[in-house]
C-alpha cells in the first residue's frame, strides 16, 4: 500500500472523529512530509516494539520510574503526528499496560484550528494513578480528554527532573519530543478509542 493510501486512511479517521473536513485534513498530511504511513495500521508486535523504545525513553527522566511504579495503567501513544494548514489534527495508535504487559490498544485523535504549518511528531504516555480512573477509562466507549475526565500534563521542574508533588492527580500525562519533556501542551479535546490489533 502506498503512502499516500496511508496518508490518506489516517486523515479519515481523524476527520471521523474529530468532524474536521476530509480534504483540508488529506490536504495537511499531503503537505506533512514526515513518516506519517508509520503511525497507520501498525501491528500489535510493532506498536509494542514502539511502547517499550518510548517508555525507555521516558525512564531517563528523573521520578519517571516511580510514575511507572505507582500507576495503576500507563497509556503510551509512542508516534503521535501532527499536520495542518489553517485545520489541522493529528492521530496515533498505541498500547495500555497493565504491571507491565499490553492489555489493549488504542487510538487517539484531535483537531486544532489556527495558524500551523507542517508536522510534528511527539510521544503520549498517560498515567492513570487510581484505579477508578482506570477503570472508567477501560469501561468507556469513546473517552475524549476534558470531557470524561481531566488529565494534568506533567512538565519537567526544577533539576530536570519530575515534580513529584503533581503525581497524586487521578490521571497526569507527558508529553515528550525527541528533546524531552514538551511544555505549555494540552491534551483538552483529544479522543481515545479502543483498537483491535
Amino acid at each position: 500500500m502506498g503512502t499516500s493510501v496511508f496518508i490518506a486512511r489516517i486523515f479519515d479517521r481523524i476527520a471521523v472523529m474529530c468532524k474536521v473536513s476530509l480534504i483540508t485534513a488529506l490536504l495537511a498530511g499531503f503537505m506533512c512530509g514526515i513518516e506519517i504511513n508509520q503511525a497507520v495500521a501498525a501491528t500489535a508486535k510493532e506498536i509494542d516494539a514502539d511502547v517499550n523504545a518510548s517508555l525507555k525513553h521516558f525512564e531517563d527522566i528523573g521520578g519517571a520510574k516511580e510514575v511507572i511504579k505507582k500507576a495503576k495503567g500507563i497509556l503510551v501513544f509512542p508516534k503521535v503526528f501532527k499536520a495542518g494548514f489553517g485545520i489541522g489534527g493529528e492521530y496515533g495508535e498505541g498500547a495500555l499496560r497493565i504491571k507491565g504487559k499490553t492489555v489493549d490498544y488504542y487510538n487517539t485523535a484531535a483537531a486544532s484550528i489556527g495558524f500551523q504549518f507542517g508536522g510534528q511528531k511527539k510521544t503520549i504516555i498517560i498515567a492513570f494513578m487510581q484505579k477508578g480512573a482506570l477503570k472508567k477509562f477501560r469501561e468507556a466507549s469513546g473517552w475524549k480528554v476534558g470531557v470524561d475526565a481531566s488529565v494534568a500534563v506533567i512538565a519537567v521542574g526544577a533539576g530536570g527532573t519530575i515534580d513529584t508533588a503533581s503525581i497524586n492527580e487521578p490521571i497526569i500525562a507527558f508529553v515528550l519530543n525527541q528533546k524531552g519533556l514538551m511544555y505549555n501542551i494540552t491534551l483538552e479535546g483529544s479522543k481515545i478509542t479502543k483498537m483491535e490489533r
